[in-house]
């Protein structure tokens, strides 16, 4: 690589930023990935992580693996902690300042608590590992602890999930955590009886998945009911304590809440002087995803707001997010050429959701499918656009084997502090008794 070629600094390793630097691959240009994570992502199944579907490992895969074959990028594990367009450097979270010629922001959002920051503490959100992690342990030990306890209102709570949010992620959330509690940890404990789990799950709008018609929604509530989740419509979260939610009218007693229901922009843009931000922290960003200002900085992925050229507003979605970091990256390549840059346009692949086994809604070019068949769909496009081979047929056999068995290998509890796990009201366990049977 000539010395004299142009540096791009892409901040973010996820579907925009790995996009981008892909795109690149053959480009007359030096490339720093910054990422304060070492891997890349697969966000849409981190709930089966969460809830014991699959392990960690076969939905993230090692960043300098992925891009060890093209030469022309450094990667370096590391958080910027500032951006200055004006003059063209990101300074890292070590104080080391790196200047570029071009730069993509493609950061992404983080769980959002529409200005309740009170209630992360009590909510987990579901944005990354070590949330999804977090979330799976947490999950499984409200069982453990409810098998050693005699205090019926705490063996209640801790026999009661809450998921806030509606749209694909709860949806999808609040059927794993149905089929964890009546299928695979069913026959599990002694004392207490996992198929009495409440699920609630609680949305501000009127149906769930709004994305969808009225006739997909209405078939995701109903099929979520008979998996034995109460949805909860038009009540919007008031309150969340250490134990409760407050949604609407009704007050639910739960020791696990399961936030999905927002998100909120990368802090760092709110130290760039000149940008607009949406309320939740999003960029507002030009027709080119370039800043307003600084035509040599982009903005790519969840973390930018726009409506395209056809006016359409720009989901937080995979699909989006890679589309966008590829455009970025091919403004790069024309303003190297002197040419002038192209506004992007959204290509909609469609939209799905899995609700359960066997049960899936997707809207994809106008045809929409229910059932069985959306949900081979759902499982299709997933392992296509899953990073690796490994992970793929890793994943492949794991789904097979749950599907004929109901089991799910990843219910290891670790990562476990001294003060997380106590015994309330500890007692002798007769091996025959069931409460609940």
């Amino acid at each position: 690589m000539a010395e004299s070629s142009q540096h791009v600094v892409v901040l973010g390793g996820g579907f925009a930023g790995l996009s981008a630097v892909q795109t690149l691959k053959s480009a007359p240009v030096r490339i720093t990935l910054v990422d304060r994570q070492n891997h890349h992502l697969f966000q849409p199944l981190l709930y089966q992580v969460a809830t014991a579907g699959l392990a960690a490992p076969y939905i993230a895969q090692p960043l300098r693996h992925i891009l060890s074959k093209q030469s022309n990028v450094t990667t370096v594990m590391d958080e910027a902690v500032s951006i200055d367009p004006a003059s063209n450097s990101v300074t890292l979270s070590r104080g080391r300042i790196l200047e570029y010629d071009h730069l993509i922001v493609a950061l992404g959002v983080k769980t959002g608590y529409f200005g309740n920051t009170e209630w992360e503490k009590y909510a987990s959100g579901l944005k990354s590992l070590d949330e999804a992690t977090r979330l799976r342990r947490r999950i499984l030990l409200a069982y453990e602890r409810a098998e050693t306890i005699r205090d019926t209102a705490k063996w209640a709570r801790l026999l009661s999930f809450v998921v806030v949010g509606g749209g694909p992620t709860g949806v999808e959330t609040a059927g794993a955590v149905a089929e964890l509690s009546r299928r695979v940890l069913a026959n599990d404990f002694r004392r207490i009886d996992p198929t009495l789990t409440h699920i609630h799950l609680v949305e501000a709008g009127p149906r769930l998945l709004p994305m969808f018609s009225e006739s997909q929604s209405e078939y995701t509530r109903k099929r979520l009911t008979k998996m034995g989740v109460t949805v909860h419509l038009n009540a919007p979260v008031k309150e969340v304590g250490a134990n409760h939610v407050v949604a609407g009218d009704l007050r639910i007693e739960s020791a696990n809440i399961i936030w999905a229901a927002g998100v909120e922009g990368n802090p760092i843009m709110k130290g760039v002087p000149g940008i607009s931000l949406e309320r939740s922290g999003r960029v507002e960003v030009e027709p080119d995803l370039t800043l307003p200002g600084f035509p040599n900085a982009f903005v790519a992925g969840d973390l930018a707001s726009l409506v395209d050229t056809k006016g359409v507003k720009v989901p937080c979605v995979a699909p989006a997010a890679s589309q966008m970091g590829r455009h970025a990256a091919r403004q790069i390549l024309r303003s190297i050429k002197s040419k002038e840059t192209k506004p992007y346009t959204y290509l909609d692949k469609g939209s799905m959701a899995t609700i359960g086994r066997s049960s899936a809604v997707t809207s994809v070019a106008g045809i929409r499918t229910r059932g069985w068949i959306a949900w081979a769909m759902w499982l299709l496009i997933h392992l296509l656009f899953l990073m690796g081979f490994r992970n793929k047929m890793g994943v492949f056999w794991h789904w097979v084997w749950s599907y004929f068995t109901w089991n799910r290998g990843a219910r290891i509890i670790t990562g476990l502090d001294s003060e997380e796990f106590t015994l309330d009201n500890p007692e002798p366990i007769p091996r025959t008794q069931r409460t609940g049977s």
